[in-house]
């Protein structure tokens, strides 16, 4: 850019300064019918802010606003759910997945019906108001959560519904007293809850409860089944051993063998025969057996007769 450029660059600015200037004394000017004018346009303005202000108030019963208001609930409940069930798991020492307990949030049905004006809105746009919501659970997560309740010696379910005047019917918690705020706000319909109603904390108790039950039951089950697999392998140990003590009593044990005859006794053996005078004994061919003497063939009767002479055919003279 050349010198003479921003010489009158730097002019323009000036120039405009100075016409700034020079309006801001052409105000100091004004006289003080102006000022009271402007003061008197400024009161007039006011009402037609607040008539602008109540012009974004929303119908309490505006579908936009019901489905705000269903997105409140979930965040809400999911929120108060996840501090539940973290407290749950470090009393426990376990650990729970942030996941499961979104999912089972998730699942949870709401609806709101009977939507009327509570207070109505004020200078902001924001209508108090008040419905019938309700909130379906599966069964099977109100059962585990009873389980987690009594466990620890908790009120029952209905006993906590009953204390804040929360009705069930089947597994629909409803509250016909549920209170929050809508409104449009820079154009975008909002809906807040109020306060902390009793059916967002049961809920989220019941949610909380529910996870940490079926955690519960996985570690249960992972020792159940370490523990069996423990037994079959001590089962399977002894077996082996009583099967090796078998095998080691087997090689132990003599064959089985034939057994011989029985040895006869020996026969014993013939005495030799021994020549001596006028005497000569031949044993019989059982020695063992005794000989009986022969009866003479005939004795004579005759008392002179000193010697009796009996002929033995077996006897050698």
């Amino acid at each position: 850019m050349s010198v003479a450029n921003k010489r009158w660059s730097k002019w323009q600015k000036v120039a405009g300064i100075s016409m700034v200037c020079g309006l801001a004394l052409a105000g100091c000017d004004r006289s003080e019918k102006e000022d009271a004018a402007t003061e008197n346009a400024e009161l007039t303005e006011q009402p037609t802010a607040s008539e602008n202000a109540a012009a974004t108030s929303v119908s309490c019963d505006d579908a936009m606003v019901q489905d705000r208001l269903k997105t409140a609930l979930k965040n809400t409940l999911n929120q108060q759910a996840q501090t539940l069930a973290a407290n749950y798991a470090n009393e426990a020492e376990v650990s729970l997945s942030s996941g499961a307990v979104s999912d089972k949030v998730n699942g949870i049905m709401i609806d709101v019906q009977n939507a009327a004006v509570l207070q109505a809105a004020n200078a902001n746009g924001m209508t108090t108001c008040q419905a019938s919501v309700s909130m379906t659970l599966p069964s099977e997560d109100l059962y585990q959560a009873s389980q987690v309740h009594a466990a620890n010696n908790q009120p029952s379910l209905q006993t906590r519904l009953a204390q804040n005047n929360i009705r069930i019917n089947n597994n629909m918690l409803v509250d016909n007293a549920f209170t929050y705020v809508a409104g449009a706000q820079g154009g975008q319909v909002q809906a807040r809850i109020a306060g902390q109603p009793a059916l967002i904390a049961i809920v989220a108790d019941v949610m909380a409860g529910s996870v940490f039950k079926s955690v519960m039951d996985e570690e249960q089950a992972k020792r159940q089944a370490a523990e069996a697999e423990r037994r079959a392998q001590e089962a399977a140990r002894r077996r082996a051993a009583a099967q090796k003590e078998r095998e080691n009593q087997a090689n132990r044990q003599p064959s089985a063998v034939t057994p011989a005859q029985p040895v006869r006794p020996a026969e014993p053996a013939t005495p030799p025969t021994i020549n001596q005078s006028n005497t000569a004994v031949t044993p019989s061919a059982n020695a063992a057996a005794p000989v009986t003497p022969a009866v003479p063939k005939a004795v004579p009767k005759d008392d002179s007769i000193d010697m009796v002479i009996i002929e033995d055919e077996s006897a050698t003279y």
